[in-house]
């Protein structure tokens, strides 16, 4: 049979695949049934070129790539195809050296060379999560497997990065291809792709090798099932056509765990926020002024969004720093509490008394229906008029993130675990969180101070630049989340420190 790689014709097409599984998944042996891995995710993979990867889709990648570092689930640093790295003293010059012994499927070696292509290819690319990138000078090879990272200034969360997209590494044999690797993935890791069983941004399949350099894994196939609904994923797991799932919404939740025998972890971690990209009023005028976005945050009854629609799922929060960070400052969670009058009276010193419209983009899934009319009420409140812009997922992306339509977004942001991670992806310019390339001379300062200075000091001034952001409201922080993990009681999985999603290497079958 010929092997040729379908395409996704939307939930039609995913759920007559998911019958097939089921059928096949009933005549399995219970001893073949616990070799498999099945995730269901809210978050597809359109591509399998390491430049396309980042935030929700690192797992799919993990199954086909290597990482130069291995991040544990505690966030410790181990290695993977760099055996070892060392730093010089400045923190401006990391060394990497390469494995020995490890070569792609055609016997290409992976060698300092072969390092040093793929991080020149991410950063030409202008890969999706080139912010991991920025601080990337040169690269240099100095000998067959040693590779040296000439930075423009220290970097602390670069070793995380190379654990992350900007460290997957792909065949260099491929390069110069039209697309290579989107749907011919070409790594080291241990699994392959399965063409026949695949729908790309829908359906990947992966079936393991029989030879890998590492640890073999312990399932011998991992399917990715991507949904536009997480009531389509309850239901996969209900039959057990899905096996591991992180649900974000409350309902979902609640109905996942009625009843069933499922194995549960939660993980209170990233933001539901506002990201407000007009900070200078491009497109909206009065979001130019901080005190309309201050105004915005103090309109917001954050308590009321927590505790009824999110069931008390959650923490109101005011700042976008994760608690696992130096930078956190738990005072600035209580920063923008409920204060209409006050939002009322900010509007009024900023010239718009009468208040202002205000057009967001909205997709279902990230918005439902009671935080958007929620919010529109609050807003509504102070003279704010809210006025919601439905989308699907496509438009949603294009016109969001892409061609940059609209002066902020109702999202889900990340909460990495380093300050250094938390700043190269919210607050330097040009970013996807600061696409319009907003700074200021305190920011300048700050994050120059956090680069170079010791860990305590710069645990200091990581905190000055989280109440700096507060003060001036580039964000209006919602509520951290808390998601559920789940998984069938044969399956366990670890959560991730700093990532909403765990890794591949952190399901196993359960003990």
């Amino acid at each position: 049979m010929k092997r040729t790689l379908r395409t996704a014709t939307g939930v039609l097409a995913l759920g007559a695949l998911l019958a097939l599984s089921a059928c096949t998944a009933d005549a399995d042996s219970a001893g073949e049934k616990l070799k498999t891995l099945t995730i269901g995710t809210m978050t597809p993979a359109r591509s399998m070129d390491p430049v396309d990867s980042g935030g929700g889709t690192i797992p799919y990648y993990q199954a086909v790539y290597d990482t130069l570092i291995k991040r544990e689930p505690d966030g410790k640093l181990t290695p993977m195809l760099a055996s070892e790295w060392n730093y010089d003293t400045a923190g401006t010059s990391l060394t990497l050296t390469i494995r020995d012994g490890v070569t792609f499927d055609d016997g290409t070696p992976v060698d300092a060379k072969a390092v040093k292509a793929n991080l020149d290819r991410f950063r030409a690319a202008g890969a999706a999560e080139n912010a991991q990138a920025l601080s990337t000078k040169a690269v240099e090879v100095t000998g067959p497997k040693t590779v040296v990272i000439t930075l423009n200034g220290p970097d602390p969360a670069l070793l995380d990065s190379l654990s992350d997209a900007y460290g997957f590494i792909a065949n260099p044999a491929k390069f110069g291809q039209d697309k290579p690797f989107a749907t011919v993935p070409d790594g080291t890791g241990p699994y392959r792709l399965v063409a026949d069983a695949t729908m790309a941004g829908t359906v990947w399949k992966f079936e393991r090798k029989e030879k890998y350099w590492g640890e073999q894994p312990p399932f011998a196939s991992v399917t990715f099932y991507a949904f536009d609904n997480e009531n389509a994923i309850v239901n996969g797991l209900k039959t057990n056509q899905i096996r591991a799932a992180v649900l974000q919404s409350v309902d979902q939740q609640i109905a996942a765990t009625s009843g069933e025998q499922f194995t549960t972890s939660t993980q209170e971690i990233d933001l539901k926020l506002l990201n407000i990209f007009d900070r200078k009023g491009a497109k909206v005028p009065a979001l130019g002024d901080a005190r309309v976005r201050q105004a915005i945050n103090y309109a917001i009854d954050r308590d009321v969004l927590v505790g009824q629609i999110q069931q008390g799922r959650g923490t109101a929060t005011s700042q976008i720093w994760g608690t696992g960070t130096e930078g956190y400052a738990s005072e600035l969670d209580t920063y923008y509490s409920h204060d209409p009058a006050k939002a009322k009276a900010l509007l009024a010193e900023a010239g718009y008394p009468d208040g202002f419209a205000l057009t967001l983009p909205r997709l279902a899934a990230l918005v439902p229906d009671s935080l958007a009319e929620a919010l529109k009420s609050d807003l509504a409140a102070v003279g704010i008029t809210l006025t919601w812009d439905d989308l699907d997922r496509v438009s949603f992306l294009t016109r969001t993130f892409r061609e940059f339509q609209y002066p902020g977004v109702v999202m889900n942001g990340g909460q990495p675990a380093k300050d250094w991670a938390t700043v190269s992806a919210n607050i330097l310019p040009k970013t996807i969180a600061n696409p319009f390339g907003d700074t200021d001379a305190t920011i300048q300062d700050l994050t120059g101070k956090i680069r170079t200075a010791e860990p305590a000091q710069a645990a200091q001034y990581a905190q000055q630049l989280n109440r700096h952001i507060v003060e001036q409201a580039w964000y209006v922080p919602l509520y951290r989340m808390q998601y559920l993990h789940v998984t069938v009681p044969t399956i366990t999985a670890v959560p991730q420190a700093g990532l909403a999603v765990p890794a591949l290497y952190n399901y196993q079958p359960a003990a």
